[in-house]
């Protein structure tokens, strides 16, 4: 099913100043079209979801009814994946509406019972069929290559076929994925109830600011005061009630992610993996050791970081520096970015790359296309949600400062690479892995913040974009890299039989801060239960680490298109394109070594870290200059 995941990068809330109560939702019946998705690009209303989701079921049962055929020949093994590709999309159709329709109102029961009615249908289908994998394994490697060439439509299906043959020790007979498949709508049970207790249950408190205004926190609200408030205290007591909130119900949130370690966890035991980060990694063929080596080069290159930290602390002249003090910048810059002006600015950024990624850049931008702001219920985050055969649907929650700015660009770029997939590639070809997916976005940050860099006559926002620069690599490299690690630290635990409560679960989580910010963050109490708010620990576990690979693979890419000869570069932004078009249908790591880099290997991994303290000396040397730290 597919997953509508929250971008890493915090997403703010656009805060209009009144007289006592701040930072209320927009009403969703005053925001103009142009900036609200048009859902009936995909139904016209929900009886004709309800016909399709009627359809699927009936197609589904058809489906079923091919068991035992897949070894009749050609033909037969084409019916059945013409017939798998049909449900696919029809699947993808359903689900994805009535996902969106919910990401809008989270309070919305009966739009949440829809969405059940999908994950039943799904679960019910799952059982139907679990004969397909194990049969289809029945046909020797050497009669399937015989297949193919009987009949040149198989082609389409070929790599799917043989990264299920690649992974055929860990594909069960019949009736023990039969048994597994009983269990797919209750293995979700612990995600959910996570989604419930952190969007449509949780009820942060209100704050009293310095300045006698009365605030409502919510995750934006909270945001939008670190990143904005020139007051320690004030973002100190945003910080206290957000994670403060978290805290009163940690155990909830602890039993909710011990439930999903275990679940993962004997999962990969009963397909006969070593670990549950083996199973995750061995289905996009991703050896483990590049994850590994992403821990041990990321614990190792914390340096800079920390060297980051104390300067900001000197230039912010506090005596007490925590995670909460890390947004806001050393100098007084509250320029408001409007959308529409942003957005045609992301597009001049993008004109370096070819026409046609200009093209779809523009067409990314339509109305119907982008949900821009926050309202009550909707889903937090960011996010863009690729339908084959309509069109992307991007999630923000816009709030006009410089790091939703640079959130716009980080989704435009999921959008664009969603765009060039599926016109390139058949439906069964066309998803991207996660670990692909996040070059597309960060590169297209890094077009953006060049952009920006070269266009701004403003001192004061030039220091603030090379701060933003910084934070990026910070935010998109170290913060991930940090999550990975903690990650990684749990499900161990798990998979060793060691108990996971909430207090093991803040004390891990507390040991990374001290080994990545060292003493140069004081780490509040309740920062340890910052892991509660992480969304992806429980959507999709062992996502985070491709942040971090992603974002060392796009600068090594955006390096190669703007250094050496003009064939050299000219070649680089073809080879970039041609990843975008590729879409799903190699290795992740065989898809980034066609472009250009070689993930297998840790320089690309120390080229992020030097090029983080080349970066900080710059940082150093323009604070100096202002007189805000030491000479």
């Amino acid at each position: 099913m597919k997953k509508f995941v929250k971008s890493g990068t915090l997403i703010l809330v656009l805060m209009l100043a009144a007289q006592m109560l701040l930072a209320a939702p927009k009403d969703r019946a005053n925001i103009d079209s142009k900036h609200k998705w048009n859902l009936g690009d995909i139904y016209s209303d929900w009886d004709a979801w309800e016909q399709d989701l009627n359809s699927l079921e009936l197609l589904m049962d058809d489906y079923a009814k091919l068991k035992g055929t897949l070894g009749n020949g050609p033909e037969a093994l084409l019916k059945a994946f013409t017939m798998r590709e049909k449900l696919g999309l029809l699947a993808d159709r359903v689900q994805t509406y009535a996902g969106l329709v919910r990401a809008l109102d989270n309070r919305d029961n009966e739009v949440y019972a829809k969405l059940q009615q999908v994950e039943i249908l799904f679960s019910k289908f799952g059982t139907a069929t679990a004969w397909f994998a194990p049969e289809l394994l029945q046909i020797p490697w050497e009669t399937m290559e015989k297949l193919f060439r009987a009949n040149s439509a198989l082609s389409d299906y070929r790599f799917g076929i043989e990264n299920l043959y690649r992974q055929q020790a860990h594909v069960l007979d019949e009736n023990s994925e039969r048994l597994l498949s009983y269990f797919s709508r209750l293995s979700g049970l612990p995600g959910e109830v996570y989604n419930q207790l952190s969007t449509a249950d949780i009820k942060f408190g209100s704050i009293v600011l310095s300045t006698g205004d009365t605030v409502q926190i919510s995750e934006g609200e909270a945001g939008r005061i670190f990143n904005t408030s020139r007051s320690h205290e004030d973002r100190k007591a945003a910080f206290l009630e957000r994670n403060g909130t978290y805290n009163k119900t940690i155990n909830t949130y602890a039993a909710s992610y011990d439930g999903i370690c275990q679940r993962d966890w004997a999962f990969a035991q009963a397909r006969n993996y070593g670990s549950t980060l083996e199973s995750t990694l061995e289905n996009n063929n991703i050896p483990t050791s590049v994850y590994l080596n992403l821990l041990e080069q990321g614990r190792a290159g914390v340096a800079p970081l920390q060297r980051y930290h104390k300067l900001r602390k000197e230039a912010l002249k506090l005596v007490e520096y925590d995670g909460y003090d890390s947004a806001i910048p050393v100098i007084e810059f509250d320029k408001d970015y409007d959308y529409d002006g942003v957005a045609e600015m992301v597009q001049k950024s993008m004109k370096p790359l070819d026409d046609s990624y200009v093209e779809k850049l523009e067409q990314a931008f339509s109305p119907g296309w982008v949900d821009v702001y926050e309202t009550p219920g909707k889903t937090t985050g960011a996010f863009s949600a690729g339908l084959y055969g309509v069109h992307p649907f991007m999630l923000l929650n816009y709030n006009n400062t410089l790091d939703n700015v640079f959130t716009l660009a980080h989704e435009m770029g999921h959008t664009v690479h969603t765009m060039f997939a599926n016109e390139s590639q058949t439906f069964n070809n066309s998803g991207y892995t996660l670990f692909v997916a996040e070059v597309a976005s960060t590169m297209a940050e890094a077009h953006l913040l060049e952009y920006m860099l070269k266009n701004s006559k403003d001192p004061k926002e030039r220091l603030v974009l090379l701060s933003h620069a910084i934070d990026n690599i910070a935010g998109t490299f170290y913060t991930q890299v940090l999550f990975a690690d903690y990650e990684y630290q749990v499900h161990k635990l798990v998979e060793d039989g060691q108990p996971i409560t909430a207090d093991v679960l803040n004390g891990v989580y507390h040991q990374v801060l001290v080994d990545y910010y060292g003493d140069a963050m004081e780490n509040h109490a309740l920062y340890d239960v910052t892991w509660a708010r992480i969304p992806h620990f429980s959507a999709v576990p062992y996502y985070v680490y491709q942040y971090a690979t992603s974002y060392a693979a796009s600068a090594a890419l955006f390096k190669k298109m703007n250094e050496g000869s003009r064939k050299s570069k000219k070649q680089a932004k073809s080879d970039y394109i041609n990843l975008l078009k590729s879409g799903g249908s190699d290795y992740p790591v065989e898809q980034l070594k066609e472009a250009g880099v070689d993930m297998t290997k840790p320089e690309a991994v120390q080229a992020v870290i030097e090029s983080m303290d080349n970066l900080v000396s710059q940082y150093e040397n323009e604070l100096k200059k202002l007189g805000l730290v030491r000479k």
